[in-house]
Protein backbone atom coordinates (compact mmCIF):
# COMPACT_ATOMS: atom_id res chain seq x y z
CA UNK A 1 0.00 0.00 0.00
CA UNK A 2 1.47 3.08 -1.01
CA UNK A 3 1.98 5.90 1.65
CA UNK A 4 2.04 9.59 0.43
CA UNK A 5 2.82 12.45 2.34
CA UNK A 6 0.29 15.98 1.81
CA UNK A 7 0.86 18.23 -0.79
CA UNK A 8 2.29 21.32 0.34
CA UNK A 9 3.04 24.43 -1.75
CA UNK A 10 6.78 25.97 -1.96
CA UNK A 11 7.26 29.30 -3.52
CA UNK A 12 3.90 29.33 -5.37
CA UNK A 13 4.73 25.73 -7.15
CA UNK A 14 2.86 22.52 -5.62
CA UNK A 15 5.16 19.97 -4.32
CA UNK A 16 4.20 16.66 -4.51
CA UNK A 17 3.81 13.66 -2.55
CA UNK A 18 6.50 11.53 -1.16
CA UNK A 19 6.35 7.53 -2.05
CA UNK A 20 7.41 6.16 1.44
CA UNK A 21 8.80 2.50 1.66
CA UNK A 22 7.50 1.49 -2.07
CA UNK A 23 9.48 -0.24 -4.05
CA UNK A 24 6.77 -0.96 -6.63
CA UNK A 25 5.70 2.37 -8.44
CA UNK A 26 3.03 2.34 -10.96
CA UNK A 27 2.47 4.53 -13.25
CA UNK A 28 -0.96 5.70 -15.34
CA UNK A 29 -0.83 7.18 -18.86
CA UNK A 30 -3.84 8.41 -20.56
CA UNK A 31 -3.05 8.66 -24.48
CA UNK A 32 -5.32 11.25 -25.95
CA UNK A 33 -4.67 8.83 -28.99
CA UNK A 34 -1.76 6.03 -30.78
CA UNK A 35 -2.54 7.20 -34.43
CA UNK A 36 0.97 9.03 -34.85
CA UNK A 37 4.27 6.39 -35.08
CA UNK A 38 5.96 8.86 -32.38
CA UNK A 39 3.53 7.37 -29.58
CA UNK A 40 4.14 4.15 -30.03
CA UNK A 41 8.25 5.12 -30.00
CA UNK A 42 7.55 7.00 -26.72
CA UNK A 43 5.80 4.15 -24.56
CA UNK A 44 8.73 1.90 -25.93
CA UNK A 45 11.19 4.68 -24.28
CA UNK A 46 9.18 4.86 -21.47
CA UNK A 47 8.97 1.53 -20.22
CA UNK A 48 12.83 1.04 -21.40
CA UNK A 49 14.06 3.92 -19.23
CA UNK A 50 11.54 2.89 -16.04
CA UNK A 51 12.93 0.29 -16.24
CA UNK A 52 16.72 1.03 -15.90
CA UNK A 53 16.27 3.85 -14.25
CA UNK A 54 13.89 2.58 -11.55
CA UNK A 55 16.42 -0.08 -10.83
CA UNK A 56 18.98 2.12 -10.72
CA UNK A 57 16.87 4.55 -7.83
CA UNK A 58 15.05 1.16 -6.41
CA UNK A 59 12.07 1.38 -8.03
CA UNK A 60 10.34 -1.52 -9.98
CA UNK A 61 8.53 0.79 -12.11
CA UNK A 62 5.33 -0.58 -13.72
CA UNK A 63 2.72 1.31 -16.41
CA UNK A 64 -0.79 1.18 -16.92
CA UNK A 65 -1.45 2.45 -20.42
CA UNK A 66 -4.89 4.03 -22.13
CA UNK A 67 -6.13 5.66 -24.61
CA UNK A 68 -8.98 8.15 -25.64
CA UNK A 69 -9.21 7.68 -29.11
CA UNK A 70 -9.39 11.62 -29.18
CA UNK A 71 -12.34 12.10 -27.07
CA UNK A 72 -11.38 14.41 -23.85
CA UNK A 73 -14.75 13.13 -21.83
CA UNK A 74 -13.38 9.70 -22.78
CA UNK A 75 -10.07 10.46 -21.56
CA UNK A 76 -11.17 12.04 -18.34
CA UNK A 77 -13.16 8.85 -17.47
CA UNK A 78 -9.71 7.15 -18.17
CA UNK A 79 -8.02 9.21 -16.20
CA UNK A 80 -10.81 8.90 -13.64
CA UNK A 81 -10.08 4.94 -13.32
CA UNK A 82 -6.22 5.60 -13.01
CA UNK A 83 -7.29 7.61 -9.72
CA UNK A 84 -9.35 4.84 -8.46
CA UNK A 85 -7.09 2.41 -9.01
CA UNK A 86 -4.43 3.90 -7.16
CA UNK A 87 -1.67 4.92 -9.18
CA UNK A 88 1.19 6.59 -8.04
CA UNK A 89 2.12 9.05 -10.63
CA UNK A 90 -0.45 10.32 -13.79
CA UNK A 91 0.82 11.23 -17.06
CA UNK A 92 -1.31 12.52 -19.82
CA UNK A 93 -0.64 13.72 -23.34
CA UNK A 94 -3.84 15.60 -23.46
CA UNK A 95 -6.55 15.55 -26.08
CA UNK A 96 -8.06 18.81 -25.12
CA UNK A 97 -5.55 21.15 -23.13
CA UNK A 98 -8.22 22.80 -21.41
CA UNK A 99 -10.76 19.82 -20.45
CA UNK A 100 -7.54 18.00 -19.06
CA UNK A 101 -7.79 20.90 -16.42
CA UNK A 102 -10.45 18.42 -14.49
CA UNK A 103 -8.49 15.62 -14.35
CA UNK A 104 -5.49 17.48 -13.38
CA UNK A 105 -7.37 19.15 -10.55
CA UNK A 106 -9.25 15.57 -9.86
CA UNK A 107 -5.71 13.95 -9.19
CA UNK A 108 -4.65 16.56 -6.77
CA UNK A 109 -7.31 16.26 -4.77
CA UNK A 110 -6.13 12.57 -4.98
CA UNK A 111 -2.76 13.48 -3.93
CA UNK A 112 -1.66 11.93 -7.03
CA UNK A 113 0.97 14.13 -8.88
CA UNK A 114 0.41 14.95 -12.32
CA UNK A 115 2.15 15.09 -15.38
CA UNK A 116 1.13 16.46 -18.47
CA UNK A 117 3.10 15.03 -21.63
CA UNK A 118 3.77 16.39 -24.92
CA UNK A 119 0.25 18.52 -25.06
CA UNK A 120 0.73 21.36 -22.63
CA UNK A 121 -2.33 21.89 -20.48
CA UNK A 122 -4.05 25.19 -20.48
CA UNK A 123 -4.73 27.66 -17.09
CA UNK A 124 -4.76 24.19 -14.62
CA UNK A 125 -1.07 23.95 -13.47
CA UNK A 126 0.08 20.37 -13.10
CA UNK A 127 3.01 18.80 -11.11
CA UNK A 128 5.15 19.42 -14.17
CA UNK A 129 4.67 19.51 -17.73
CA UNK A 130 6.73 16.87 -20.19
CA UNK A 131 7.11 17.93 -23.71
CA UNK A 132 9.00 20.16 -26.31
CA UNK A 133 9.38 23.91 -26.48
CA UNK A 134 7.19 24.46 -29.27
CA UNK A 135 7.82 27.80 -29.43
CA UNK A 136 11.79 27.71 -30.09
CA UNK A 137 11.39 24.64 -32.12
CA UNK A 138 9.37 26.88 -34.48
CA UNK A 139 12.09 29.98 -33.75
CA UNK A 140 14.96 27.25 -35.05
CA UNK A 141 12.96 26.30 -38.21
CA UNK A 142 11.86 29.97 -39.14
CA UNK A 143 15.48 31.14 -38.53
CA UNK A 144 16.95 28.33 -40.94
CA UNK A 145 14.26 28.53 -43.58
CA UNK A 146 14.70 32.49 -43.68
CA UNK A 147 18.76 32.14 -44.04
CA UNK A 148 18.34 29.23 -46.83
CA UNK A 149 15.67 31.63 -48.83
CA UNK A 150 18.38 35.02 -47.74
CA UNK A 151 20.95 32.83 -49.11
CA UNK A 152 19.16 32.15 -52.50
CA UNK A 153 18.02 35.68 -52.86
CA UNK A 154 14.91 34.17 -52.68
CA UNK A 155 11.91 36.59 -50.81
CA UNK A 156 9.78 34.01 -48.45
CA UNK A 157 5.63 33.76 -49.23
CA UNK A 158 4.53 31.08 -46.99
CA UNK A 159 1.48 29.17 -45.87
CA UNK A 160 0.89 27.88 -42.11
CA UNK A 161 -0.16 24.91 -41.26
CA UNK A 162 -1.28 25.59 -37.93
CA UNK A 163 -1.77 22.71 -35.43
CA UNK A 164 -5.47 22.36 -33.36
CA UNK A 165 -6.65 25.57 -31.81
CA UNK A 166 -7.38 23.68 -28.62
CA UNK A 167 -3.85 22.27 -27.97
CA UNK A 168 -1.43 24.81 -26.48
CA UNK A 169 1.22 23.19 -28.61
CA UNK A 170 -0.56 24.35 -31.81
CA UNK A 171 -0.50 27.81 -30.42
CA UNK A 172 3.51 28.35 -29.24
CA UNK A 173 4.40 27.30 -32.76
CA UNK A 174 2.08 29.57 -34.40
CA UNK A 175 3.58 32.42 -32.12
CA UNK A 176 6.87 31.12 -32.17
CA UNK A 177 6.85 31.37 -36.58
CA UNK A 178 5.14 34.73 -36.46
CA UNK A 179 7.41 36.31 -34.17
CA UNK A 180 10.74 34.99 -36.06
CA UNK A 181 9.36 35.89 -39.90
CA UNK A 182 8.49 39.12 -38.97
CA UNK A 183 9.77 41.29 -41.24
CA UNK A 184 11.97 38.16 -43.18
CA UNK A 185 9.15 36.00 -44.54
CA UNK A 186 5.06 36.75 -45.28
CA UNK A 187 2.87 34.77 -44.09
CA UNK A 188 0.13 34.65 -47.26
CA UNK A 189 -2.65 32.31 -45.14
CA UNK A 190 -2.56 30.25 -41.68
CA UNK A 191 -4.72 27.41 -41.89
CA UNK A 192 -5.55 25.73 -37.96
CA UNK A 193 -5.66 22.08 -39.20
CA UNK A 194 -7.15 20.32 -36.08
CA UNK A 195 -3.83 17.75 -36.92
CA UNK A 196 -6.45 16.60 -38.90
CA UNK A 197 -4.88 14.86 -42.38
CA UNK A 198 -7.65 15.69 -44.48
CA UNK A 199 -7.64 19.89 -43.78
CA UNK A 200 -3.65 19.62 -44.30
CA UNK A 201 -4.54 18.73 -47.99
CA UNK A 202 -7.69 20.72 -48.87
CA UNK A 203 -5.75 23.70 -46.37
CA UNK A 204 -2.79 23.43 -48.83
CA UNK A 205 -4.79 23.04 -51.81
CA UNK A 206 -7.13 25.83 -51.21
CA UNK A 207 -4.66 28.13 -50.03
CA UNK A 208 -1.93 27.61 -53.23
CA UNK A 209 -5.10 28.27 -55.69
CA UNK A 210 -5.72 31.72 -53.48
CA UNK A 211 -1.85 32.20 -53.35
CA UNK A 212 -0.51 30.76 -56.35
CA UNK A 213 3.14 33.32 -55.88
CA UNK A 214 3.43 31.47 -52.18
CA UNK A 215 6.90 29.58 -52.24
CA UNK A 216 7.47 28.26 -49.29
CA UNK A 217 5.00 26.15 -46.14
CA UNK A 218 5.69 25.89 -42.12
CA UNK A 219 4.06 23.32 -41.11
CA UNK A 220 3.17 22.67 -37.56
CA UNK A 221 3.95 19.24 -37.75
CA UNK A 222 4.92 16.85 -40.63
CA UNK A 223 3.24 13.84 -39.61
CA UNK A 224 0.88 14.08 -42.61
CA UNK A 225 3.57 14.90 -45.11
CA UNK A 226 1.66 12.81 -47.44
CA UNK A 227 -1.51 15.32 -47.43
CA UNK A 228 0.56 18.23 -48.20
CA UNK A 229 2.16 16.38 -50.49
CA UNK A 230 -0.81 15.36 -52.64
CA UNK A 231 -1.82 18.90 -52.30
CA UNK A 232 0.85 20.36 -53.71
CA UNK A 233 1.25 17.05 -56.71
CA UNK A 234 -2.32 18.18 -57.51
CA UNK A 235 -1.30 21.54 -57.98
CA UNK A 236 2.17 20.84 -60.02
CA UNK A 237 4.34 22.02 -57.27
CA UNK A 238 5.48 18.86 -55.66
CA UNK A 239 9.50 19.21 -56.93
CA UNK A 240 12.81 18.53 -54.75
CA UNK A 241 15.03 21.63 -54.61
CA UNK A 242 16.50 22.90 -57.50
CA UNK A 243 13.95 22.21 -59.12
CA UNK A 244 12.27 25.56 -60.47
CA UNK A 245 8.60 24.47 -59.23
CA UNK A 246 10.06 23.17 -55.71
CA UNK A 247 8.13 25.05 -52.78
CA UNK A 248 10.20 25.02 -49.76
CA UNK A 249 9.02 23.36 -46.99
CA UNK A 250 10.18 24.08 -42.99
CA UNK A 251 8.79 21.82 -40.40
CA UNK A 252 8.21 20.09 -37.02
CA UNK A 253 8.83 16.96 -35.32
CA UNK A 254 10.91 14.59 -38.20
CA UNK A 255 8.63 11.81 -37.90
CA UNK A 256 9.17 8.79 -40.16
CA UNK A 257 7.18 9.69 -43.20
CA UNK A 258 9.71 13.05 -43.47
CA UNK A 259 13.00 11.05 -43.65
CA UNK A 260 13.02 10.48 -46.99
CA UNK A 261 11.61 13.61 -47.98
CA UNK A 262 14.54 15.22 -46.43
CA UNK A 263 17.26 12.72 -48.31
CA UNK A 264 15.81 13.66 -51.34
CA UNK A 265 15.01 17.29 -50.77
CA UNK A 266 11.32 17.85 -50.62
CA UNK A 267 11.69 19.43 -47.31
CA UNK A 268 14.48 21.66 -46.41
CA UNK A 269 14.29 22.42 -42.15
CA UNK A 270 13.22 20.34 -39.90
CA UNK A 271 13.76 20.10 -36.47
CA UNK A 272 13.43 16.85 -34.66
CA UNK A 273 11.01 16.16 -31.65
CA UNK A 274 13.39 13.64 -29.61
CA UNK A 275 11.24 10.93 -28.61
CA UNK A 276 13.67 9.01 -26.11
CA UNK A 277 15.34 12.45 -24.90
CA UNK A 278 11.72 13.22 -23.53
CA UNK A 279 11.10 9.57 -22.44
CA UNK A 280 14.68 9.58 -20.69
CA UNK A 281 13.22 13.35 -18.77
CA UNK A 282 9.46 12.32 -17.87
CA UNK A 283 11.24 8.62 -15.74
CA UNK A 284 13.43 11.18 -14.16
CA UNK A 285 10.79 13.63 -13.12
CA UNK A 286 9.15 10.61 -12.33
CA UNK A 287 11.34 9.05 -9.58
CA UNK A 288 12.63 12.24 -8.22
CA UNK A 289 8.43 12.67 -7.25
CA UNK A 290 8.78 8.91 -5.97
CA UNK A 291 11.70 9.80 -3.50
CA UNK A 292 10.03 13.01 -2.21
CA UNK A 293 11.81 15.65 -4.37
CA UNK A 294 10.12 18.74 -6.32
CA UNK A 295 11.78 18.37 -9.97
CA UNK A 296 14.50 21.25 -10.57
CA UNK A 297 12.49 21.99 -13.91
CA UNK A 298 8.95 22.09 -12.63
CA UNK A 299 6.96 23.35 -13.94
CA UNK A 300 8.38 23.63 -17.27
CA UNK A 301 10.53 20.82 -18.48
CA UNK A 302 10.58 21.01 -21.74
CA UNK A 303 13.24 19.63 -24.04
CA UNK A 304 14.47 21.98 -27.49
CA UNK A 305 14.45 19.90 -30.90
CA UNK A 306 17.67 19.53 -33.08
CA UNK A 307 17.45 21.12 -36.77
CA UNK A 308 17.61 18.56 -39.52
CA UNK A 309 18.64 19.16 -43.14
CA UNK A 310 18.80 16.89 -46.23
CA UNK A 311 22.31 17.32 -45.24
CA UNK A 312 22.63 16.23 -42.04
CA UNK A 313 19.66 13.71 -41.61
CA UNK A 314 21.56 10.54 -42.23
CA UNK A 315 24.15 11.48 -39.55
CA UNK A 316 21.96 13.00 -36.56
CA UNK A 317 22.45 10.68 -33.58
CA UNK A 318 19.87 9.06 -32.03
CA UNK A 319 16.81 9.84 -34.08
CA UNK A 320 14.08 7.53 -33.25
CA UNK A 321 12.41 8.39 -36.25
CA UNK A 322 15.61 7.11 -38.70
CA UNK A 323 15.35 4.16 -36.49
Amino acid sequence: MRKLLQLVTVLGIVATPAIANAKDLTIGFSWNSKQEPIVYAWEKYLQSEGAAQGKAAGFNVKFIFNVADNDPTRQAANIEDLINQGVDIIMARAADSGAIGASIKAAQDANIPFLTFDHPPGSVQPTAHLGGDGNKDATAAANALSDLLASKGVKGQCIELQGALTDVNGHTRHEGWLAATKGKIETLQTIPTNWDPEIFRSGTANAFRAHPEANCIFMASDFALSAVQSALEAAGRWAPAGDPKHVYIAALDVQPIAIDALRKKYIDVDVTYDANVLSKKAIEVALQLAKGEKPACAPDCSIVGRIATPENIDTLPDLWSRQ
